[in-house]
């Protein structure tokens, strides 16, 4: 047996995945984590409850992903929902006058459809027959005002918003992965030296959960709560599945993984935790050729980060503390530059089909003016809107067919 025959020894087979978890949590926190600050602090959140919020979902994530790669042997990676969290910020003028019980509230409803799917598979169907052009213009339009956010926060604050900007630009050309993540440690860096020594004074460092009580306000539920359940399966369950059939895991166990999720959210939401669903992104580089791992090795990588996020979850209260000590459009800024590429996508897949465009582009008019109609928020009246103008449109053609 030749030296290249050789099976490889047990340290350098481990490095591989273990890397790639580590590579796809680092990634995925750092290039996120930001927007879930912003969007909780937007729905009524102390900084104190929004670092519990992202304590509680790294803690939610790293339990699904290290027990359930476990048992399956499949690479199953969890997230946040970052399209939920821009649902959070676009609902931020919805919630105005209540209390952040109801988001929570709002919370827990979504996270009862999510678990509710995986055990009655027809509300998974009925969630994805939204026509592709509306489900992606929606996204489009609660994205989109998050996405000009860098623009405000260098017309605001030139100097703290720019330098991240400029880093951010620099790495999509020559590092694209690691572009998010730099342009937030710059960010950092330019809050602690606009803040000066005293960034952390009143705030805890430590990661604490905070316990909310959930309150259920029916316009919270419809205007939040909906559109939440909505974007997470159709932004990240779907494409979550997707991945894992694309790298060959097609026996990944859909109503489990489903379930999983939403009891798993359930339990994080009285603690800020909106959603924890399946990681596309992160997904991509723990279940593909990317992770340089046979395919029944992959789990291993999963597994690892989970255990990363874990360890991430101990920056909770350092990430509360940095957005206290920063105005609040330079933290929508970060997430605006990680969210840039899924704006694309959404804006793609909207004006895909030429004859549906005027009903995507309606949607996304709606949903991006942020309009509020007795306390629903307007990712709901967009679905309406387009749905509406897609049935007229539709009659008008079969009329002039005939």
């Amino acid at each position: 047996m030749t030296a290249g025959d050789r099976p490889a020894s047990a340290p350098s087979s481990l490095a591989a995945p273990i890397a790639a978890g580590l590579v796809g949590a680092v990634t995925g926190f750092a290039s996120s984590f930001a927007l879930v600050i912003a969007g909780l602090t937007a729905v009524g959140a102390t900084p104190a409850e929004a670092a519990s919020g992202l304590l509680a979902l790294c803690l939610g994530q790293a339990v699904l992903a290290i027990v359930l790669s476990l048992r399956f042997r499949m690479p199953l990676s969890f997230a946040w929902s970052t399209p939920g969290a821009a649902v959070l910020v676009a609902a931020g003028a919805a919630t105005k006058g209540h209390d952040y019980s109801g988001a929570v509230g709002a919370f827990l409803v979504a996270s009862a459809l999510m678990a509710i799917t995986g055990f009655w598979p027809w509300l998974a169907r009925l969630a994805t027959s939204i026509p592709k052009p509306i489900a992606s213009a929606m996204l489009a339009g609660i994205l989109f005002p998050i996405c000009v956010a860098p623009v405000t926060a260098s017309v605001e604050h030139p100097w703290l918003a720019l330098p991240p900007i400029v880093v951010w630009l620099v790495l999509s050309r020559l590092a694209p992965r690691w572009a998010v993540p730099a342009a937030v440690v710059a960010t950092a860096v330019a809050v602690l030296v606009a803040a000066g020594p005293d960034w952390a004074d009143g705030a805890s460092l430590a990661p604490v959960v905070t316990l909310t009580a959930p309150s259920f306000d029916p316009a919270l539920i419809v205007g939040l709560g909906v559109p939440l359940y909505l974007v997470t399966m159709a932004g990240q369950q779907i494409p979550g599945f997707t991945v894992l059939r694309t790298f060959g895991y097609d026996a990944a166990p859909t109503r489990t993984l489903l379930a999983s999720t939403g009891i798993v959210s359930a339990a994080t939401s009285t603690f800020g935790g909106f959603q924890v669903n399946l990681s596309a992104l992160t997904a991509a580089i723990m279940a593909g050729p990317d992770s340089h791992t046979p395919h029944a090795r992959r789990w291993i990588a999963a597994v690892t980060g989970g255990v990363a996020y874990l360890v991430l979850a101990f920056g909770a209260g350092v990430a509360g503390a940095l957005v206290r000590a920063s105005p609040p459009i330079l933290i929508e800024s970060v997430a605006g530059l990680a969210l840039l590429g899924a704006l694309v996508t959404a804006i793609a897949g909207a004006l895909e089909e030429v004859p549906n465009r005027v009903v995507a582009i309606a949607t996304f008019l709606v949903v991006a003016s942020g309009v509020s109609v007795a306390g629903i928020g307007s990712a709901v009246w967009g679905l309406l809107a387009g749905g509406a103008i897609m049935l007229v449109l539709r009659v008008g053609r079969r009329r002039a067919a005939d």
